[in-house]
């Protein structure tokens, strides 16, 4: 029985397909931006160049210093840059570091954004930022760094290393877990997240071991795309504060955070979200939740253990602390002692089953 439910669209256009970044610079002119600011990471630089040129005349500037975790000092650099080229909207190309650092200059600046993701985070869906000030990690909620456009190509997604294509894919699918059993969830959104994961789950074993599998590959990307419009529509939960947490506080890699924890955070809430466990199995095909998700992992060859990924045995102790302090709504009631077991069970990267009945 469908009850009651509240369902707002966000006005972002998306355009999707192989040969997408063609239509850029009309994109471009569709906004009325007569000057645009690419954003990349420094690895990224040389691509960055060649959406300039495609830009044409409209192209002001290139700022290459994106980093992840959007660092407020980094912010600072490419506001400065911005200026100085008298920029009206940012291209940023990439993952989340360069799309949350276009949205971290539309905050500050209200300039018109395009975003040509890369990888499967789905932030360029989403009304959120999450900064970083000295050490700690906040987001916010706001209309104001929603991107205009979101350009997909999925010719853009060959050369993403196998390993990144992993991570950055479960961090899309830890997207539509979690708007499952959101607090404002809604039966549109829920179709969306079971549809996304059940795409990304099937399409990225094969990416792994068969890189250039363009049938995968668009999968893939459709599948990030709507766990991206599950995060952009309703709030998170458990595992997003934990990432932020970890990743702010430890400066640990973002979609391998994200990958690490996921299971874990799932056999947590496991038994106060039966509906969305349910979603879960079906879209896995798994007989459990949190052990499917752990279990594709596991097959996609990428670190399971926060130890792996640079966390400090003696920062258990501190994350747990740090994720009670403000903890975002969540369908289980957050304990600190319960939320200390489950960190560690991610530290060790053991296969859950012992964090639900421990935590309980």
């Amino acid at each position: 029985m469908i009850s009651t439910f509240t369902y707002e669209a966000l006005p972002v256009r998306v355009v999707f397909g192989r040969g997408a970044l063609s239509t850029l610079k009309a994109e471009a002119e569709r906004l009325g931006l007569a000057r645009a600011l690419v954003l990349t990471t420094p690895q990224q630089e040389a691509e960055g160049r060649r959406i300039g040129a495609l830009l044409g005349d409209a192209f002001a500037g290139l700022f290459t210093g994106a980093t992840m975790h959007t660092p407020t000092e980094v912010t600072e650099r490419a506001l400065a840059e911005l200026h100085a080229t008298g920029a009206e909207g940012v291209v940023a190309i990439g993952g989340g570091s360069t799309i949350g650092l276009g949205k971290a200059l539309a905050l500050r600046t209200g300039v018109k954004q395009i975003c040509i993701p890369t990888t499967y985070a789905g932030s360029e869906m989403t009304p959120i930022l999450g900064e970083t000030r000295d050490g700690l990690k906040t987001t916010i909620r706001s209309l104001e760094v929603l991107p205009e456009v979101a350009i997909y190509d999925v010719d853009l997604t060959v050369t993403l290393p196998p390993m990144l294509c992993a991570t950055s894919g479960v961090n899309a699918i830890a997207h539509a877990v979690e708007a499952l059993y959101a607090r404002d969830r809604n039966p549109i959104v829920s179709l969306m997240a079971e549809e996304g994961i059940r795409n990304l789950a099937s399409a990225l074993p094969l990416l792994v071991h068969e890189p250039l599998n363009l049938d995968a590959r668009n999968r893939a990307f459709y599948g990030a795309w709507l766990c991206g419009c599950c995060l952009g529509a309703v709030g998170m939960a458990l595992h997003h504060k934990l990432c932020h947490t970890l990743g702010g506080s430890f400066n640990l890699p973002h979609a391998e955070t994200h990958t690490v924890v996921l299971p874990h955070a799932v056999a947590y809430n496991a038994e106060a979200a039966p509906e969305a466990m349910a979603a879960i199995k079906r879209a896995l095909g798994a007989s459990d939740a949190a052990r499917g998700l752990f279990d594709l992992v596991r097959a996609l060859g990428v670190p399971q253990a926060l130890a792996d990924i640079g966390m400090p045995a003696d920062g258990i102790e501190r994350a747990a602390d740090i994720a009670v302090e403000s903890p975002y709504w969540n369908p289980r009631p957050i304990v600190r002692d319960a939320i200390r077991d489950l960190i560690a069970h991610a530290y060790a990267g053991e296969r859950p089953g012992a964090v639900a009945s421990r935590a309980a």
